[in-house]
């Protein structure tokens, strides 16, 4: 169990939007990295695939040029952003793994620029405007826990967050903190009403992980509209909203839906410990009667 003296967390996170530059993008979150860093953030995430527009509007083979060989230039540039502020930083990239093979992972970067570990995405979307499935193959690291200075963290990648299974495994695993890079948002012919139920669907199912495993939970979406290139249908429009709730669902921090924010947010983790002995779930989970939760579906 954690001490006071070492209880308190200072998480940054970086909502941004982004430009087809990947140098203007790298320098933009290079410069929010120094920035949280200067408030105190010693751990701090950006959202997924934070180098580049959202590709996976369009199936495009010309898109796989976007990739990065991992380790590589990618890991040298936040490698060097992480030991430069001394913090630990959960960066997203297109993994070229081999020719024809690439991941939709996120790497960990110690404060001293080390990797301490990463994810490859595990559930990848197929829908209109998210054609993820043509780029990306599933993860095959699991769900394990990524150990770093500032905790054992439990690294999960955007579509990732709607799987209650996920978040279980990893609390299983002994995680600390959930965090979720992303890049999701609107369709702009959505009606109001149906944009607002999407948005708090995304807040709400993030937050009940927090509850059911409790746990802290650290959210990054990125912010601001993309034209779908093939002009088949009317872009995304991402709708930011980024947030860190504590392990009881409650929200520490809530971003603009519609323009970037960083910001520096405190997590108390020994509240986890705390929580779990109120709400003992994990004690009284019946693991005896869940076989069936193999099945694809029960009939």
């Amino acid at each position: 169990m954690r001490t006071d003296k070492d209880n308190v967390l200072k998480v940054g996170i970086v909502q941004h939007s982004f430009l087809s530059d990947v140098e203007t993008n790298r320098t933009r979150n290079v410069s929010a990295i120094a920035n949280l860093a200067a408030e105190g953030a010693k751990l701090i995430v950006l959202s997924e695939l934070h180098d580049s527009l959202y590709f996976c509007q369009t199936e495009n083979v010309d898109n796989f040029d976007l990739a990065s060989e991992l380790p590589g230039d990618f890991t040298d540039f936040y490698g060097a952003a992480a030991a430069d502020n001394g913090v630990v930083v959960v960066a997203s990239a297109f993994e070229r793994r081999a020719p024809g093979l690439y991941h939709n992972t996120a790497v960990v970067f110690e404060a001293d620029g080390s990797i301490a570990g990463m994810y490859r995405k595990m559930h990848i979307p197929d829908d209109p405007g998210f054609y993820e499935k043509f780029y990306f193959t599933p993860g095959d690291l699991g769900f394990n826990p990524i150990e770093t200075s500032v905790g054992r963290l439990g690294v999960l990648v955007c579509w990732d967050q709607w799987y209650p299974e996920a978040a279980r495994l990893m609390a299983m695993a002994g995680v600390e903190v959930l965090v979720y890079p992303t890049a999701i948002g609107w369709n702009p012919d959505d009606t109001a009403d149906e944009k607002e139920r999407q948005r708090m669907a995304w807040i709400t199912i993030q937050r009940s992980h927090a509850v059911a495993n409790g746990l802290p939970v650290v959210s990054v979406n990125r912010c601001g509209f993309e034209e779908d290139p093939s002009e088949q249908t009317s872009g995304i429009d991402f709708w930011g909203s980024s947030f860190v709730a504590g392990p009881q669902g409650e929200l520490l921090y809530e971003a603009p839906e519609d323009r970037p924010d960083e910001a520096c947010v405190e997590i108390n983790l020994a509240r986890s410990e705390n929580v779990r002995r109120w709400w003992p779930f994990l004690r009284d989970r019946r693991i005896d009667a869940y076989g069936d939760i193999l099945r694809r579906f029960r009939n």
